[in-house]
């Protein structure tokens, strides 16, 4: 990103530039929760900058959309509330966004569940689909710190954008 903003009705953002590599992580303070969940929204493509630029690998989110949501996972802040046969099209949902086989998606869901074992279903559940299909990017959008360590171990080499007021986040995600 680089002095990407996004403007609504609703507020703006500050710029924010930001360069990763694969496996690097990143914690960005945002002055409020608007402002941190938008410019996670910008860092995963799915809304685009008002000004400045962000690129998702060597993908433009205003011109190659569909390319930047195969290469960057969004973690909503909100947790999920679903039951197993919901997560089960969810995976299987993530799954067809990545033109993963649904059987591979289905064992990578098993496997997760089991490594994100103390974290709650409703925290677990956004981190696992967005996991689905190795993206090269995870962006979390104020994530528990409580589960910050347990989230990592999983992340593997993917890069990771961390947005938290907490300072601790810096510490933890960084």
């Amino acid at each position: 990103m680089r002095d990407a903003t996004f403007a609504a009705a609703a507020g703006s953002t500050e710029p924010v530039t930001l360069d990763l590599d694969p496996g690097e992580r990143a914690a960005l303070r945002r002055p409020s929760e608007y402002d941190a969940a938008v410019v996670a929204l910008l860092a995963a493509g799915i809304v685009k900058a008002s000004s400045g630029t962000v690129l998702i690998g060597d993908f433009d989110p205003r011109l190659q959309p569909v390319h930047c949501k195969r290469a960057a996972a969004l973690v909503p802040h909100e947790p999920f509330a679903l039951d197993e046969s919901e997560f089960r099209r969810y995976v299987a949902y993530r799954a067809a966004l990545w033109s993963v086989d649904p059987y591979r998606a289905f064992a990578r869901a098993r496997e997760l569940r089991a490594q994100l074992a103390g974290v709650h279903e409703a925290f677990a559940y956004p981190l696992i689909g967005a996991l689905i299909g190795a993206p090269k990017l995870v962006v979390l959008d104020r994530p528990q710190l409580v589960y910050a360590a347990t989230i990592l171990s999983v992340v593997s080499d993917a890069a990771v954008i961390s947005t938290h007021a907490d300072a601790a986040s810096a510490l933890a995600f960084s």
